[in-house]
């Protein structure tokens, strides 16, 4: 979503992402025209008259789970929303049983959260798992 028209979405999708990802992207770019919806999301830059970007994990129950907000000239990494998007649904399919730590990729193992954790991470977890 952005302030951008319909129509720079098109020209966007068909000259740009199209070369990007085969087919454009899979899903509907919708347009903030006037940025309403920036503005209750805090991001809408009045000075500027600009959306900064921002992404928002919302939950199945419409509770926001993760955000990001970036400058206009920033890109994000759509992979590292996948794995966020992922590492919350482990999270809550356990019901709160179960955590991802630091660098946590999809088949790794979870952390159990509790009092016998607390100070121990560091022995069972190792930043360098996340990349093996």
């Amino acid at each position: 979503m952005s302030i951008d028209s319909i129509f720079v979405h098109k020209m966007w999708n068909d000259h740009e992402l199209s070369k990007m990802v085969k087919g454009g992207v899979p899903f509907p770019m919708l347009s903030d025209a006037g940025g309403k919806v920036g503005r209750i999301f805090g991001i809408f830059d009045e000075d500027a008259g600009v959306e900064n970007r921002g992404r928002f994990i919302i939950d199945p129950d419409g509770v926001i789970q993760g955000y990001e907000v970036l400058t206009p000239p920033i890109g994000r990494n759509v992979q590292e929303t996948i794995r966020q998007v992922q590492a919350f649904q482990v999270v809550r399919k356990s019901k709160g049983s179960e955590a991802t730590p630091s660098g946590w990729q999809p088949g790794k193992m979870t952390l159990k959260p509790g009092p016998g954790l607390v100070g121990k991470v560091w022995e069972v977890w190792k930043t360098e798992m996340a990349f093996d």
